[in-house]
């Protein structure tokens, strides 16, 4: 039995990740209900997965962060205390994050291998190149998004799509939070 991998994403409705806006974290849509809810999510037993760049901007926002400060959510503490495999060909260990290893190589190979090896569901928050390459060999068998009710035509940076191949997807789930963000988990299948 191979282990299932999430792609995590946070969206604006036009399908970017960040923006270079004054929104603040989450396009300041965060809620209540959405932050009990991601907790949850990341209060399961998994294997975080992540690209060197959004390894290093989690780190950097983190140690720049104080302890009131929302970059701490509960949620986000308890993914940065998650196993967690960094794939990169440019760092070297020990990392800046409690449980976190590296694994040099071809990012394809890495996960391949972690789906065999883990006892553990994978998931990934953010990392959109190396996610975009992993739907593309496919190895997602889960894209989670949870979207934004923000609008950043003019300040949207990382569109999230972008260069991806073509996917049908299958809506598995769908849920509103705080009565304004969407949480859809879809099964990609590469259209052909």
């Amino acid at each position: 039995m191979t282990a299932t991998y999430t792609f995590d994403v946070f969206s604006s409705l036009d399908g970017f990740g960040t923006t270079s806006g004054n929104w603040g974290g989450y396009w300041g849509k965060q809620g209540p209900e959405l932050l009990a809810h991601r907790l949850a999510v990341y209060s399961e037993e998994q294997r975080m997965v992540f690209g060197a760049g959004t390894y290093r901007v989690f780190a950097r926002m983190l140690a720049a962060s104080t302890e009131e400060s929302e970059v701490r959510d509960a949620w986000v503490t308890r993914m940065r205390n998650l196993p967690a495999t960094v794939v990169s060909r440019t760092l070297d260990g020990p990392l800046d994050w409690p449980d976190a290893t590296v694994a040099s190589g071809d990012a394809v190979e890495v996960v391949a291998r972690l789906k065999k090896e883990s006892e553990v569901p994978l998931r990934s928050h953010g990392s959109l190149s190396l996610n975009r390459a992993l739907m593309a060999a496919g190895l997602v068998d889960f894209v989670q998004v949870t979207l934004f009710p923000v609008i950043t035509g003019q300040t949207g940076t990382e569109p999230i799509f972008q260069g991806a191949a073509d996917f049908d997807l299958e809506l598995l789930e769908s849920r509103t939070l705080d009565g304004r963000s969407q949480e859809l988990i879809y099964r990609p299948t590469l259209h052909v």
